[in-house]
């Protein structure tokens, strides 16, 4: 199947969000997601530099978002088993006043991002289960 003829997504980001991250983007360059699932901050979306958290074998890539007014598309990585309990999910990224996760990036800006999730349609999980 061609990706780009794909119209199921796994994760989405809100005007709020998207705005938040174009100064994130213009303040430190690149940016990227994980979402480990651990406790504290691990259970948020945490905001990164692309590149400043190691992602290996044990991460999932669910998506590359394109933010309009952010050059490089902002990554979003979840750790493999965390995916494997919300493989049938469908993420969306907020923005929310209150303090961001210690290490993410939107923690000066008195604002955290955290995710808003809701099941996948039949037809949305066997889209996503056709591509590579």
């Amino acid at each position: 199947m061609d990706r780009s003829a794909s119209k199921a997504e796994r994760v989405a980001v809100t005007a709020a969000a998207e705005e938040l991250l174009r100064k994130l983007y213009a303040a430190n360059g690149p940016l990227m997601f994980h979402q480990s699932g651990g406790c504290c901050d691990g259970s948020s979306p945490m905001c990164y530099l692309e590149g400043e958290f190691r992602t290996g074998a044990s991460d999932v890539l669910l998506s590359s978002l394109r933010v309009e007014g952010v050059a490089e598309p902002v990554t979003f990585w979840m750790s493999k088993d965390q995916f494997e309990r919300w493989r049938h999910t469908h993420l969306t990224v907020d923005v929310v006043p209150g303090r961001g996760g210690g290490f993410s990036l939107e923690a000066p800006e008195g604002m955290r991002f955290l995710i808003r999730s809701r099941l996948l349609t039949p037809e949305e999980t066997a889209e996503l289960e056709q591509l590579p």
